[in-house]
């Protein structure tokens, strides 16, 4: 795997020529939408085959897998171009390995709400190990507001992918209630209602596991979140089922704030099978302009947590979007837009505006003006900045990482994430 960034007078067809590849094979791997449009600044990866097959009259992809002894999953991850197992025609080129070592194995969560397109959804499912469904609510009296997933469920499993539960305290209103956190934690025949609401509905609808996600808990709830949490992981546990709590993003133990205090990496860490580390929204709707998942500020965390909890415990989170902000940052009243990845590179072709790169952040950015004679800075992800992340992931020895969320499809992070590892699968 080869990123290359657009430098100026740069063609798809001479960057095709510099790497010994198709102009095609580029846009294809990229899903370019304007390969005429390149911006400066933008990144590309060029896959580099080790080992490719021509498919011949009555091949399938799980023939194909069987002569070369690899699976179908991974021939789908290498050729993104394949939509459908059964979508492969004669004198088409299959690239069977690439020419890249692997660094090892990864896990990878996917975050999707249930209206995911389902042609993202499956583009998606090779690349992934778990997907969890955001979200089932809950009510007072410790019931389930269900959430329409069986559809998801079975073709996630069709794909090899294990499905994970997720029960949070959010509200229709979209925002977490501690309020409601408060009364299952303090109240154990709520609490207990719940426990086995979630393990029948786990056993019906043949989930692999539970993520847990209470935000803003209060300060005095600390200690009964832990108790929480442990009473969740050993029933689950009993019946063979697996329990990640999702954590927020500290950098000490005695970090101030409603979203950190009632997180106790220690305790949380020792009471759940997994955790995940929420390392993202640094740059957020209400905030000034900068990156959603600065590197310098996600270390930050890393650091402190691998004091608190097992490496191989931790799965570390990673954006799969960006923010359109207007400057300059008034507090109170700037409100940022949320932007694919793609659809900033798109914007900045559009705005002819050349994509620059934080080198402390590690991430892309860009800005221009709107018609409005406003200044807009557009920070996301890239392929560069997706590299930078798992480098991380790699030094600190973690087991996965979990992407909020896969709604939108970016090409380039399954690109670079598949080249570099191998992505473990548990059905």
């Amino acid at each position: 795997m080869i990123i290359h960034v657009v430098q100026p007078g740069d063609t798809i067809y001479t960057i095709a020529r510099q790497y010994n590849t198709s102009p095609q094979k580029i846009i294809t791997d990229n899903e370019l939408q304007n390969p005429n449009e390149l911006v400066v600044g933008q990144t590309l990866v060029i896959l580099v085959p080790d080992q490719v097959h021509t498919v011949q009259p009555g091949d399938t992809l799980e023939n194909i897998a069987q002569r070369y002894g690899t699976t179908v999953v991974e021939l789908l991850q290498y050729n993104p171009q394949i939509t459908h197992a059964d979508a492969i025609f004669p004198g088409e080129q299959i690239t069977i390995t690439l020419a890249q070592e692997k660094r090892g194995p990864i896990y990878v969560i996917g975050y999707a709400y249930p209206h995911i397109d389902r042609t993202v959804l499956m583009k998606t499912l090779p690349y992934l190990t778990y997907l969890t469904l955001f979200t089932y609510g809950i009510t007072p009296e410790g019931n389930l507001i269900e959430i329409d997933d069986e559809e998801l469920i079975r073709i996630a499993r069709d794909y090899g992918v294990a499905p994970l539960m997720l029960i949070s305290t959010l509200t229709e209103e979209g925002t977490f209630s501690n309020e409601l956190a408060h009364t299952i934690l303090n109240d154990q025949d709520v609490q207990n209602n719940l426990i086995e609401n979630v393990v029948r509905t786990m056993r019906e609808k043949q989930y692999y596991g539970l993520d847990i996600d209470f935000e803003y808990v209060l300060p005095e709830d600390r200690e009964k979140f832990v108790a929480f949490v442990q009473n969740m992981t050993n029933r689950l546990n009993e019946e063979g089922y697996t329990v990640l709590t999702a954590l927020a993003p500290k950098t000490s133990a005695d970090q101030p704030g409603l979203l950190y205090e009632a997180h106790d990496y220690p305790a949380l860490g020792e009471a759940s099978n997994r955790v995940l580390l929420m390392t993202y929204e640094w740059g957020y709707t209400y905030g000034p302009a900068m990156a959603v998942a600065p590197v310098n500020r996600v270390r930050e965390v890393l650091d402190y947590a691998v004091t608190e909890i097992p490496r191989e415990k931790i799965y570390m989170g990673i954006p799969n979007y960006g923010y359109d902000f207007i400057l300059p940052f008034v507090h109170g009243v700037s409100r940022a837009d949320s932007v694919s990845n793609v659809e900033a590179v798109q914007l900045a072709a559009e705005v002819g505006a050349p994509i620059q790169y934080d080198e402390v952040a590690q991430a892309p950015f860009f800005t221009y003006y709107d018609d409005q004679g406003r200044q807009h800075q557009v920070w996301f992800e890239d392929a560069r900045s997706i590299e930078a992340k798992l480098d991380l992931f790699s030094e600190y020895g973690f087991e996965g990482v979990g992407y909020w969320n896969v709604m939108r499809y970016f090409p380039q992070n399954w690109l670079v994430l598949s080249s570099l590892y191998d992505i473990a699968k548990l059905l």
